[in-house]
């Protein structure tokens, strides 16, 4: 693999693991255009849910599905065995489980040896989160493999009537994400959706490691933010002393040291440049462009 500086005056680095567009050939081999593109990874992620892919509930209301499909490398062909899939939804009433032990309507499962997934649980639906626009129904995926960076993605379904005016799933990234709910011919819902693995630069731990802790702007400590690394990528969930998301919320390496909210509506930008200085201190520039096209500029330094 090729190998990229991340830092300049450190050892540090990043990896290229991949291409999206059309299909050419590497040098190694070829790659394709079937990346399964991003999406937000929304407020409710949890880690550490139970390994299973049975996620149904008995006694609880829903329609039962079958949430099946194969993960591939970067070719669009090889399939990926013992590939990290995480998958977690709302329940029939619209909410999700955020604290519980039974992390409900939560899994994680591996690929077999031919790539193949597959979960048992009930189709999630529409809801209202906090009084905003209706989200269309979805499912939440993440997907760790060794050697890319961790996939995370949602997968909506026809005829939805919110597909139109959520942002998300009205993006053209979104298009291949929209997905028939069949019926089998023992009368079970089914919904398969292939995955292929091509995010484009992978942020070695090292790295990661020396960015994550927390953050304060100097002239005003209240101003902050805490980095933290999971699942190989780089998350913060602490802005301006306030605590985000349960969990937190990703970030995507972007090249050129800097580091960007993965998944944001036309015309809105966050960013993270990080400098590491001649003393070994980190500086971090972060960058918040509105949906009114307004820049705010927050310069923030690695408490020690």
């Amino acid at each position: 693999m090729q190998r990229r500086s991340f830092i300049k005056n450190t050892a540090l680095g990043a990896v290229a693991v991949s291409a999206s567009g059309f299909i050419r050939f590497d040098g190694e081999k070829y790659i394709g255009d079937c990346e399964t593109t991003t999406d937000i990874i929304g407020p409710y992620y949890r880690p550490d849910a139970p390994v299973r892919n049975n996620l149904v509930i008995p006694g609880e209301p829903g329609t039962l599905v079958e949430l099946s499909g194969i993960v591939r490398h970067d070719d669009c062909t090889t399939p990926y065995k013992k590939a990290k899939v995480e998958l977690w939804h709302c329940a029939s009433d619209g909410l999700y489980d955020k604290s519980s032990n039974e992390f409900r309507y939560r899994g994680t499962t591996f690929t077999d040896n031919e790539g193949h997934y597959v979960f048992n649980t009930i189709l999630p639906v529409p809801y209202n989160d906090g009084g905003g626009p209706y989200r269309p129904a979805h499912f939440h995926l993440m997907i760790s493999a060794e050697g890319y960076m961790p996939l995370i993605t949602q997968l909506y379904f026809t005829g939805d009537p919110y597909l139109i005016s959520d942002p998300y799933s009205n993006s053209p990234n979104a298009k291949k994400r929209i997905l028939e709910v069949q019926t089998g011919g023992d009368g079970k819902k089914k919904v398969v959706y292939d995955i292929s693995i091509a995010e484009k630069l992978d942020v070695e731990p090292a790295s990661l490691d020396k960015l994550a802790g927390f953050y304060v702007n100097p002239d005003d400590d209240t101003i902050n933010c805490t980095f933290f690394v999971h699942e190989k990528r780089l998350w913060y969930n602490l802005v301006f002393g306030k605590k985000l998301d349960p969990f937190g919320r990703v970030t995507k390496y972007v090249g050129d040291n800097k580091f960007a909210s993965p998944w944001l509506p036309e015309g809105m930008l966050h960013t993270f440049d990080f400098e590491i200085l001649g003393d070994g201190s980190v500086k971090c520039t972060e960058h918040f462009k509105n949906n009114s096209g307004k820049d705010f500029i927050n310069v923030l330094m690695k408490k020690k």
